[in-house]
């Protein structure tokens, strides 16, 4: 667990942990240069319980903190906590069970958000429902290019499972999302536990929502990696949209040198050129059966139109940028 001015919500968050109703676990909490409070609160939870370990991050960020702590643990299993967050009583348990029942998975829980600062936002309420729907059926990875479908904190696998992997070795950010293709691109099993294991705190504060490395553009370039190095059958590609989203990945598959015919339903659009590109109608789409498709539209009253017009097309074709 890194810990970067989390004093608000750190004394709730490791109470929650040492009220597990698994006991044998260690926490490797790495104080990542915070300048609050947080760094005495760890030290008095460390004194009171051995099986808190208490660390200074050597480097800078989130990665070189996760790095530190995972080179310091011991354990068979390993999981991730966020500082503000709060794990349900039998989190643990529940997911230690499920790496016995299957080793060398990977298992999720669902999550729920909470606020002490008011309501929570429409946003935050879809994107846990589309996780817990996605963690329902252990199809996680079936939709990994629409946003991180592994929730960072809610995840558990054994070590020689995340040592397969290269665990936190590569400095990429968002450093969860990369994680997240590297268990797809394993091919680590799933094996998850169908009920609420984690509560994510949503405050203005959290670093999801300050740091620069969380921002949208910075996920676009790791969707490119990964379909190019694992999914890309050097095909016909189409790209369908060209708003500031699709221009994005446009600007993705030029610097790649990939050919792709580009697409989109904005009748002010088609006929263009844009990056020297033409833009055409979308109901070309339809006409090249075995193509694939990048779709990189952020409306989502456009939801309709798309599953018309892919309608019959087979679904492993289709990657959802957004």
């Amino acid at each position: 667990m890194a810990v970067k001015n989390a004093e608000p919500y750190l004394s709730s968050c490791l109470d929650s942990i040492i009220g597990q109703s698994f006991t044998d676990w260690e926490l490797l909490a790495v104080n990542d240069g915070s300048t609050d409070d947080s760094e005495q609160t760890l030290s008095s939870y460390s004194d009171k319980d051995s099986r808190i370990k208490r660390f200074d991050n050597k480097g800078t960020g989130i990665i070189a903190a996760l790095r530190l702590a995972y080179s310091s643990s011991k354990g068979l299993y390993i999981t991730r906590m966020d500082a503000d967050d709060l794990m349900t009583p039998d989190k643990l348990e529940k997911m230690v069970a499920k790496q016995i029942e299957r080793p060398h998975c990977l298992s999720i829980g669902k999550v729920a958000y909470f606020s002490d600062d008011g309501p929570l936002g429409d946003g935050y309420k879809r994107y846990a429902d589309w996780l817990n729907e996605l963690t329902e059926t252990e199809s996680n990875y079936s939709e990994i290019y629409k946003e991180c479908s592994i929730p960072s904190p809610n995840w558990m696998t054994s070590r020689a499972s995340l040592d397969r992997v290269k665990a936190f070795i590569p400095n990429t950010y968002p450093e969860d999302y990369d994680l997240a293709f590297r268990f797809r691109r394993a091919r680590i099993r799933i094996n998850n536990v169908m009920s609420i294991t984690h509560y994510w705190r949503d405050h203005p504060t959290r670093t999801s929502r300050t740091s620069k490395v969380y921002l949208d553009n910075n996920y676009l370039p790791i969707k490119m990696k990964y379909f190019l190095a694992e999914d890309y059958k050097n095909n016909d590609l189409f790209l369908w949209g060209a708003g500031r989203k699709g221009k994005a990945v446009a600007r993705l598959l030029i610097e790649q040198k990939i050919n792709f015919h580009w697409v989109t339903d904005n009748p002010k659009k088609k006929g263009h050129m844009i990056y020297g590109q033409l833009i055409k109608s979308a109901d070309l789409v339809g006409t090249y059966k075995f193509a694939q498709v990048i779709v990189a539209i952020s409306q989502r009253d456009s939801e309709e139109t798309i599953h018309r017009k892919l309608k019959g097309k087979d679904e492993k074709l289709v990657f959802r940028f957004c």
